[in-house]
């Protein structure tokens, strides 16, 4: 369901409610968790902290991404390789940041959901009777993974509807439980004032690593984003005012609530285990343990849920900007935005339960988090401020919202790197593994771009005629059509002009050469037709938005079907006993696919790169099955990729004998 951009509606609202914020509005459940961990609790800690969250909160979340970043939106659509699609025209290194962030929000996604689901499930442990479960959490986790990623092949069309009330109910709960534990400590308002955020990091000791703790609070700030499309920016705007307010007033419930219960104690794993002490859980009642543990973990799976659909959405954006190999992608409804892709919802499933099994508790969790997604934000930060040179902000803004926020999440981003050794690692190295993918595909297309030899099609017109009506050559096809990346309708592959003049002659009635062109917009679906030479040579130029799978069969169907009810182009078929019935000619697509010669002097770098290519399309969708083809009418030609052709060949002949 879409909603438009330009409006509040009550169904923009309750979606943005929905979708928007499970990130960032399951982070009570773990963010004082972290920072109380194995530290004494003190004023200056509690009131410190808290107020490092709430600004946080306000100038990172509210006015970077609310206020600021959301303003970049991509026809409504929003993200790192959409805000990078406003951009990359401008700068071409750009593509850098984009593949950093893009990677490591992919690393992002795969920790998301064990540390929520997994923070969520622990409240049992604040029963009595279930202080010793702690092994069994484990399997109740991946169990709840299992059946998650199970249910994503049939997507969220029909349960999304349920999202908006599940997480009005948890927005509220949040609210409510903080505002009953504001009387603990009614002092606890003292940190609305920056003075003690200032004051904690200049004097209390380790106040830098404890940042890393307090930027939990923000992660979903990036998803937040991310989701633009789905609800519109107005939307998100308002809706953010209540969730903020929520988050907020649970935020303060926590402090006064350890402030009054738990003040000069040190929170070491043993008396955190025999004592059961959770911060977030230690809101509630005894009598509303299950229910506050059911909601929390719906709240998580939602979570959950929005990071695994922004994946998918990544991924099929990186697709089509060429910067990642072709998947597989099913639609499980006619939604617009629903997708899913079966082999990264199994490697994100196995990462999932790989974090689980290896991490075993959320506080351990915890202290991997958010190492990677603060590389996100700081990308955006790169990206949005060259946005705002293209819509010609004055200087002196752009460069105080560069600066600013670059050292604020430099900051960040140090203060996190104290995480690296306590399973940080893990995502930064997911994370590069994701770059690693994205790097080697985008730099292969550059190398390749210096064999792609065109022609003047001009030049070839009379030889493709004449060989048209040779009848002493067999005919090939009624209907021979080719895919072109030749930007200019004058020109065409040279490879293309072999295979059909000189590898096997290929005599047809009609040649079709096909040209798709991946817009900027998202949602862009037009196409152009030009006729070479009319009913004889046809150029068919498909204009898609970078959102828009290529479903080339289907749309030069359709194409076809438009041309013969204008009467622009005769497919009856040629040969006489059939032409005699009307019958429709037979349609052969040739697809050409490259292989890694070995005639290449390539550098050693540019040669392992070429070989990971390689290795990585052997794995990845074909070309006939990546633009949609129907492989029945597809005959696939094989030519060597010359990239660097050997020229010094020491070779000596000697007389015979």
């Amino acid at each position: 369901m879409r909603v438009p951009t330009n409006r509040v509606t009550v169904a923009g609202l309750i979606i943005a409610l929905g979708i928007i914020y499970g990130d960032i509005g399951t982070s009570p459940l773990y963010v004082f968790n972290a920072i109380i961990n194995g530290r004494t609790i003190t004023e200056a800690l509690i009131v410190g902290c808290l107020s490092c969250i709430i600004w946080t909160i306000t100038l990172q979340t509210t006015l970077k991404y609310v206020m600021l970043v959301l303003r970049a939106d991509n026809r409504g659509e929003g993200g790192t390789f959409a805000l990078y699609a406003l951009v990359r025209r401008h700068r071409r290194w750009l593509v850098l940041p984009a593949m950093i962030g893009g990677a490591s929000l992919l690393a992002d996604g795969i920790i998301t959901p064990p540390i929520s689901i997994t923070s969520a499930v622990e409240g049992l442990q604040e029963l009595p009777g279930f202080r010793t479960i702690e092994h069994y959490i484990v399997y109740i986790v991946v169990s709840i993974l299992g059946l998650f990623f199970f249910l994503q092949q049939f997507g969220t069309a029909s349960i999304g509807r349920f999202f908006g009330p599940v997480m009005i109910t948890w927005f509220t709960m949040l609210a409510l439980l903080g505002i009953i534990h504001l009387s603990d400590d009614p002092t606890i308002f003292r940190a609305f004032s920056p003075h003690y955020a200032i004051q904690f990091l200049s004097t209390y000791p380790q106040a830098l690593w404890l940042l890393g703790a307090v930027f939990l609070c923000t992660t979903g700030a990036e998803a937040l984003y991310s989701d633009l499309g789905h609800c519109g920016r107005d939307n998100i705007r308002a809706s953010w005012i209540y969730v903020k307010a929520c988050l907020i007033l649970n935020y303060l419930g926590q402090g006064a609530s350890l402030l009054h219960y738990h003040n000069g104690r040190t929170i070491t794993p043993a008396i955190k285990e025999q004592m059961g002490i959770n911060a977030f859980y230690d809101l509630m009642p005894q009598w509303f343990i299950i229910p506050g543990v059911v909601i929390a973990t719906m709240a998580a799976i939602i979570a959950s849920q929005a990071m695994i659909s922004g994946s998918f959405t990544l991924i099929s954006e990186a697709m089509r900007l060429n910067l990642w190999p072709k998947l597989k992608i099913r639609y499980p409804s006619e939604e617009r935005g629903q997708l899913f892709i079966p082999s990264l919802n199994l490697l994100m499933f196995l990462g999932c339960v790989g974090v689980v099994l290896y991490f075993r508790t959320s506080s351990r969790m915890e202290a991997a988090y958010g190492l990677a997604i603060v590389l996100t934000m700081l990308m955006t930060t790169i990206l949005f401020s060259n946005f705002m040179v293209l819509r010609r902000v004055k200087p002196v803004y752009i460069w105080t919202f560069l600066i600013f926020y670059s050292v604020v999440e430099i900051f960040f981003l140090v203060a996190l790197m104290e995480k690296f050794t306590h399973g940080g690692y893990i995502t930064l190295l997911i994370a590069g593994l994701m770059f690693l993918v994205m790097f080697a595909w985008f730099k292969a297309r550059k190398i390749k771009n210096r064999y792609v030899e065109f022609v003047r099609l001009e030049t070839y017109i009379p030889k493709i005629q004449e060989l048209s009506n040779d009848r002493s050559v067999p005919k090939y096809a009624t209907h021979l059509v080719y895919l072109t990346s030749a930007d200019n309708p004058k020109e065409i592959e040279h490879k293309i002009i072999y295979s059909i003049l000189n590898k096997k002659p290929k005599r047809s009635d009609i040649y079709w050469f096909i040209h798709v062109d991946t817009l900027d917009d998202p949602y862009t679906m037009e196409y152009k037709v030009d006729h070479i030479i009319p009913n004889d040579i046809i150029r068919v130029e498909f204009r898609l938005g970078f959102r828009i799978e290529p479903r080339i069969n289907l749309m030069f169907r359709k194409v076809v079907e438009d041309l013969v009810a204008n009467k622009e182009v005769n497919i009856t078929s040629r040969y006489e006993s059939l032409e005699r019935s009307n019958i429709v000619g037979d349609f052969s697509f040739i697809v050409m696919e490259k292989y890694l010669s070995q005639d290449n002097d390539l550098p050693i770098w540019e040669r392992m790169v070429m070989k990971f290519y390689f290795w990585l399309k052997e794995r990845s969708l074909s070309e006939e099955r990546g633009f949609g083809l129907d492989v029945s009418n597809v005959t696939v030609e094989k030519f060597p990729l010359i990239v660097s052709p050997v020229t010094n060949i020491r070779l000596k002949r000697v007389a015979v004998d």
